[in-house]
């Protein structure tokens, strides 16, 4: 093993708002002291139950992404594991998430975008189907 990893950082116009968002998702602690770094208007995390820890960096220049165009492409999204894709939907909607792609329920798992515009997926706990990213 080469490195640990310590979170994952997303550029973004609004860091605090965008981990409320996720904190809405996946619970856990926004700004929750950590030796590791600081935060400030321009840098905000979210230490999740599961421990992972997402970060949030402002971007001035910030330009999302557009799913599915490959002039502008996602770059990289979280899978997110759900038991009920359904309630799921209404819960992430309703926390300020856009659908980006539904398709068919057999998949097993559908696209939404945050309200920076990074794409991320709602997966179907134990759904046979991969997701488009």
């Amino acid at each position: 093993m080469i490195a640990e990893l310590q979170c994952v950082v997303l550029d973004c116009p609004a860091p605090r708002q965008l981990a409320a968002f996720y904190q809405c998702l996946l619970g856990g602690t926004v700004d929750r002291p950590d030796p590791r770094w600081s935060v400030d208007e321009t840098w905000s995390t979210l230490h999740t139950p599961s421990g992972t820890v997402l970060a949030f960096q402002y971007a001035a220049d910030h330009r999302p992404p557009r799913w599915p165009d490959p002039a502008r492409p996602q770059q990289f999204h979280l899978d997110l594991g759900v038991p009920d894709l359904d309630r799921a939907e209404e819960q992430v909607l309703a926390a300020g998430a856009a659908l980006l792609e539904r398709g068919e329920d057999a998949r097993g798992w559908r696209v939404y975008a945050d309200p920076a515009g990074h794409p991320f997926c709602l997966v179907r706990e134990g759904a046979a189907g991969q997701p488009a990213g």
